[in-house]
């Protein structure tokens, strides 16, 4: 007599799972942005796509030895530069080492809010260690904002999903 009460009570269950958001387990859904288009001069753009008031620039690039480590030889110097109103915490966009042909030979993240300099700009410089220095044609800016990952569904099927910005950038990518 037991199992018609069981079986009669198993939607009742689904149903106070799925308004108790248990049903987020079915739902999560993550989308990743499609990579902008690297330059010198750049306007970021937000995991959704749509440029943000911010543009990052680079503004001057030479290859040189590191004061810290002069033995290693050349690496690639660059300065950079981010305008626009400034957010506490900031947007980041990758800056890539490139060759004639702008394929990434070495890319890191630079981020805003570690920009600073006199009267309110926001310049930085980073430096980009190199396999062949003597390959380096330049270096250019992604405009995707790196700033903020979020969780993804992966990592937290509850609260994760929702935008996220594409891939970093790696050697031998194609900008």
């Amino acid at each position: 007599m037991f199992r018609p009460r069981i079986l009669a009570a198993a939607p009742s269950a689904l149903v106070v799972l799925a308004l108790s958001g248990c049903s987020s387990l079915w739902s999560c859904a993550d989308t990743i942005a499609e990579r902008g288009e690297a330059g010198v001069r750049v306007r970021v753009e937000g995991v959704s796509g749509r440029p943000l008031d911010v543009t990052a620039e680079v503004v001057d690039w030479r290859l040189e030895p590191h004061p810290q480590v002069p033995s290693h030889g050349d690496r690639v110097h660059f300065h950079y530069r981010f305008d626009g109103p400034d957010h506490s915490s900031g947007p980041a966009v990758d800056a890539c080492a490139v060759d004639v042909e702008r394929v990434a030979l070495m890319c890191q993240t630079v981020y805003s809010s570690e920009a600073f300099g006199p009267d309110g700009a926001r310049t930085g410089d980073s430096w980009l260690s190199v396999d062949h220095p003597e390959q380096v044609a330049g270096v250019l800016l992604i405009p995707n904002d790196q700033s903020s990952k979020g969780r993804t569904c992966e990592q937290d099927v509850k609260d994760g999903g929702g935008p996220h910005p594409p891939e970093h950038a790696g050697v031998g990518d194609r900008l």
